[in-house]
Order: structure tokens, then C-alpha cells, then sequence
């Protein structure tokens, strides 16, 4: 709806279970073994008329919870835990002497079923609090929930079933996808283009400059950045995480990326579907990354470079030129006692001078 939304009835948001528009009912606390089954896709070995209630680790689970096992390093406490039911693969289930929920991925099983447990506030109802300032020429769906303080500037398109939190600011022609979650203090500057289902956690900043300057003898010529952000259905931007907009180009999120805490995203960078990049890694501008990778956590990407799809990078890696194959890349060397790891840099510098030695050995074998 356009300026008619301040029209919406102002009330107090009602608080409840939610799952997720997943069809099940939101007011439940325990379940049925055989409902968690048939949600998850597992088969039951045992009484599958048993209810729990809630989950725990296999460490710390109480009587009536579910639990799983989804690590072989954990397998030791499936003998003790005081879980009523786990979830696990078939391999470990005579292992087990309560009630099974069977399934070739564990894990999954285990994401699927916290979403039956999960305490989180109902839909919030339609409106648009008093303290909010939303202009005139913005255009905000009917069904829209506006909290205070909130700023929309004109030519902003806010649609269905997006829930906007406290202090979030959104900028001007900025257009934001159906079901689409904004956590308190977001930051979406101008010209940024959100899709369906995304949910952006607190204090994310998306569409700012890029690092974009020129050198002028001894001082820096700022370069206007003149693209802007897209991102699509699906994707999860954590908390902290920055997204610049792009200098000429648009910087571009497709459908399904998740994005970790504390993530930085440069200028003109392109993520491909279904990438997932955790906590504390920096790509730089222009990089691409290809579909179906993940990135873990405080990896850097240098700019400039491509990555193909379906390769992984292991945490606190430097990618310093484009990756043209699909699978596991690492830099840098593992961890090590102190004394050890300054031995071993002094052998880096070495590294240099034994090769040429090394180099000359060779030749004067082929010599003989």
C-alpha cells in the first residue's frame, strides 16, 4: 500500500510458537516420535507413540528429549545419554537403547526437527508504529509490519509479509521481496534490491561505498560508486555482515546464499547459489564465487579472481588467484606447539636457499 498504510491498526504484536509456514501447529509443545518421523523423513526403531519434548545434546539431554548423532567423534556417549530418542544413522543404532529415529543424514534430520521445537515470536500483525517516518512516495504492501523508529525513504517498495524491526533504516528506491525479515538496526542504503524470504539479522549494513579510490600524488581520489546491491530469494545475511554496493556493476547474492556473522562482501563481488561463507572472511572486490561452495570461517579472498562451483575452503585461508577446479583448498600451516611453529618458520626462510641447493645437487647427479 502506498501512504493509506498509516491506516493500519496499531497494537501490541502477539508472541507464540511459529514454524515457519511449515503447516504444522504453532501452539504444540511435545510430539509424537512417529509425527517427528514422518516431518523428517526417518523410520522409527521402537515405540513411536513416545512424546517428547524439546532437544538436547547427547551430553545433556533430559528424559523426554531428542537428541542426535550426527559425528562419529560422539558415538561414545550414545551408550549413556539420558535422551529418550535420537536421531542417527542406521550404522549406530544397536548402539542405542531407546527409541530411534533412522536416516542416512543425521544432520539434516536434526535441522529439520529443530524448527518443531523452536520458541519464537507468531507473525506479526499489520502496522506501522507512530514513531516510524515513512515517506509519502514509498509504496509498502497491506500486509506489512513497520516498528519504531523505523525510516523508509521515497521510491522504497516494501512487500507482503515483510516484518521490519526497530531502527532499521531503508533508503531511497530500495525494494525489498514478500516475507522478507529486517532484525532491529539494519542499514539497507539506496538502490537495493532484496528478494523473497531473506532474512537480514541486527546491525547488517548493505548497499554502503565500496573501497573505491584512486592515488593523486600522495593523497586519494574517491571513485563515486554508482552500482547497486541485489540480492535473491532464500538468503540469510547474518549479524554485522557488510555489503557493499557495487562501483559500476551491481555487487550480486543469488538465491539460497547464507552468509555467517561478521562477513565482508566488496564491491562487485558475485556469490552464486546455494554458497555458504562463514564467520569472518573478506571477499574482495570483483571476486566471484561460483554456486554450491562453502567458505569457512576467516578466509580471505583477494580481488579480482574466480572460484568454480562446488569447492570448499578451509578456515583462515588466503585465496590469492582464481580456483579453475572443484574441490578442497587450505593455505598457511596447522596448529602447532609454540616452539615448534618458530622452528618451523625458520625453516620458511630457508626455504629459498635449500631448493637452489637442492637445484644444483640434482644437476651434478645427472653430471656424473
Amino acid at each position: 500500500m502506498t501512504r493509506g498504510c498509516w491506516d493500519c491498526v496499531v497494537g501490541v504484536c502477539d508472541w507464540g510458537v511459529d514454524l515457519d509456514n511449515d503447516g504444522l501447529d504453532n501452539e504444540r509443545v511435545t510430539w509424537a516420535v512417529h509425527e517427528i518421523a514422518a516431518h523428517i523423513g526417518a523410520r522409527v526403531v521402537g515405540d513411536d507413540q513416545l512424546e517428547v519434548a524439546g532437544m538436547g545434546t547427547l551430553q545433556n539431554a533430559m528424559p523426554g528429549q531428542l537428541s542426535f548423532l550426527a559425528q562419529p567423534k560422539y558415538v561414545k556417549f550414545l551408550a549413556s545419554t539420558a535422551a529418550s530418542a535420537v536421531i542417527l544413522h542406521e550404522q549406530y543404532c544397536d548402539q542405542f537403547k531407546g527409541v530411534a529415529l533412522v536416516l542416512d543424514n543425521p544432520y539434516l534430520g536434526y535441522a529439520k526437527a529443530s524448527h518443531l521445537f523452536r520458541q519464537r515470536r507468531a507473525m506479526r500483525s499489520a502496522l506501522i508504529h507512530p514513531s516510524a517516518l515513512v515517506s509519502a512516495d514509498a509504496q509498502l504492501s497491506g500486509k506489512v509490519y513497520v516498528g519504531p523508529n523505523v525510516v523508509i525513504e521515497a521510491g522504497a517498495r516494501i512487500g507482503e509479509g515483510v516484518d521490519i524491526g526497530a531502527n532499521v533504516f531503508i533508503g531511497r528506491n530500495t525494494c525489498i521481496g514478500a516475507n522478507t525479515t529486517v532484525n532491529p538496526n539494519v542499514v539497507i542504503y539506496d538502490g537495493v534490491s532484496i528478494g523473497e524470504r531473506v532474512i537480514i539479522h541486527s546491525a547488517a549494513v548493505i548497499g554502503a561505498d565500496g573501497f573505491g579510490f584512486a592515488p593523486d600524488q600522495g593523497r586519494w581520489q574517491k571513485i563515486a560508486q554508482l552500482g547497486g546491491v541485489r540480492i535473491g530469494n532464500d538468503v540469510e545475511i547474518g549479524a554485522g555482515t557488510t555489503i557493499d554496493r557495487g562501483a559500476i556493476d551491481d555487487t550480486v547474492l543469488e538465491n539460497g546464499v547464507i552468509l555467517d556473522n561478521q562477513v565482508q562482501i566488496a564491491h562487485n563481488v558475485v556469490i552464486g547459489k546455494n554458497t555458504a561463507i562463514a564467520g569472518c572472511s573478506a571477499i574482495a572486490g570483483s571476486s566471484v564465487v561460483g554456486e554450491c561452495c562453502t567458505i569457512a570461517g576467516g578466509v580471505g579472498v583477494v580481488g579480482h579472481v574466480t572460484i568454480v562451483d562446488h569447492v570448499h575452503i578451509t578456515a583462515m585461508t588466503l585465496v590469492t588467484k582464481s580456483i579453475s577446479r572443484p574441490g578442497s583448498y587450505s593455505s598457511g600451516s596447522g596448529l602447532s606447539e609454540s616452539g615448534q611453529w618458530r622452528k618451523n618458520v625458520a625453516r620458511f626462510k630457508q626455504l629459498d636457499r635449500m631448493a637452489k641447493r637442492l637445484k644444483v645437487l640434482e644437476q651434478a647427479i645427472l653430471d656424473e
